[in-house]
């Protein structure tokens, strides 16, 4: 039997790029399952290098389906850096890479954006650490960018975190339980027409190379995604759904 495990995110500032690496930074118009996993293994202290984790493992065959409450609008900001591994430089011994010492580059963020997050899987267990490490991370949770914090908290309340018996479309569809999964009041309304992505790898007509199989080494592989909308969209707490 599947289960799954819902998230919030919500800030003033996402990034979730997918294709770019140098002067030019993209964002995704709702979280990749990189930047999400990326998250997840943030908060229950997997490092980075550990490509053999079982929990990192059993992430990558989780399903992702995203709601988007409020897509944001996409902005961008000017930044130099130091210290950028040059484009065509070959990885050394020590898997590091020859830099230079500054780089200008421009950098997309999506401004005011809200997403519930589920995860579906056949380990309820698994689920129930990811929910428990969410409430206690070990280390910083940020949503693409360290300086992009979450406005509300990531995990949602215990008795809403995990359901059973449902498909991922199907639950993402539920507004009465989307609405009891947002508990703050938003500063701004929610979409009147709510995205929802989903991960099918039978009927997605879309391809994203997002899975990750090394954070350190930057490796990847694909999966198929399909887009639909809420048949009832709405707002939140008093501004209830129809």
């Amino acid at each position: 039997m599947s289960h799954i495990l819902f998230m919030r995110l919500a800030g003033p500032m996402q990034s979730w790029g997918v294709k770019s690496r140098f002067s030019r930074r993209d964002t995704g118009k709702e979280p990749s399952k990189s930047g999400v996993i990326g998250l997840i293994c943030a908060a229950m202290g997997i490092d980075r290098d550990n490509d053999s984790h079982p929990d990192f493992i059993g992430l990558q065959k989780t399903r992702l389906g995203i709601r988007v409450l409020r897509g944001g609008n996409m902005e961008s900001d000017y930044h130099t850096a130091r210290d950028v591994a040059i484009a065509d430089a070959k990885q050394k011994k020590d898997r590091t890479f020859t830099t230079k010492d500054t780089e200008l580059s421009t950098r997309f963020y999506l401004a005011d954006a809200d997403f519930i997050v589920a995860l579906e899987s056949d380990d309820r267990d698994l689920l129930e650490r990811v929910h428990a490490a969410l409430k206690r991370p070990k280390w910083q949770l940020f949503l693409g960018r360290k300086a992009f914090v979450p406005s509300v908290p990531v995990f949602v309340r215990d008795e809403l975190a995990i359901v059973e018996g449902s498909d991922i479309l199907s639950a993402l569809s539920d507004d009465s339980l989307i609405e009891r999964l947002c508990l703050s009041d938003p500063h701004r309304p929610f979409d009147v027409r709510q995205r929802i992505v989903i991960e099918d790898p039978e009927n997605g007509s879309e391809i994203r190379q997002d899975v990750p199989l090394s954070f350190v080494d930057r490796r990847f592989t694909i999966r198929r995604v399909r887009t639909t909308f809420a048949t009832n969209s709405g707002g939140e707490n008093n501004v209830s759904i129809p």
